[in-house]
């Protein structure tokens, strides 16, 4: 059986990172970072940000995954932490997107945040937007047409939360 383990990044692990993240990006079907963007200016963007917590999926020893949390507003919105995933395609239906949303869900909880929210979910991401409603979240917001699809063109941007 494959063992997963998640832990927290660090910087030295951007370079097994920068391809899941790269690809997944590049793709501009899921994500609105700009796919251009720069191997170092990605790892500032997930990596430089002190008040987020990065953590690495590996599979068997391969990095598979990662995911970010950080507060989603400052100040007096701090103590809702929105999340973001990325996950290699050799590992999609593995079960590592599910673990590290679960994980980020305790993680979350244990920092003390009382909710959890997606502030730009691709109506088209189906995959993504079946597990987090199967994990409890709920869809409380859209932004019509906020996301331009490479195929599917102009497409609805969900928000979703969840208590934690």
């Amino acid at each position: 059986m494959a063992e997963l383990r998640i832990d927290p990044a660090r910087d030295v692990d951007w370079d097994e990172l920068w391809p899941i993240w790269h690809a997944i990006v590049a793709a501009g079907d899921t994500y609105t970072y700009d796919p251009a963007t720069t191997k170092d200016g990605a790892r500032r963007q997930w990596l430089g940000d002190a008040s987020a917590e990065v953590w690495l999926a590996r599979l068997d020893g391969s990095a598979v995954g990662m995911y970010k949390i950080a507060p989603n507003q400052a100040g007096p919105g701090g103590h809702v932490v929105n999340g973001s995933y990325m996950v290699s395609s050799t590992a999609r239906g593995k079960g590592v997107g599910r673990a590290m949303v679960e994980h980020s869900l305790g993680r979350a909880a244990e920092l003390g945040y009382r909710g959890m929210q997606f502030n730009a979910v691709a109506a088209t991401n189906v995959h993504a937007i079946g597990l987090y409603e199967r994990l409890g979240f709920r869809t409380i917001g859209v932004v019509p047409h906020g996301f331009h699809h490479p195929e599917q063109g102009f497409v609805d941007l969900l928000i979703m939360y969840r208590a934690l």
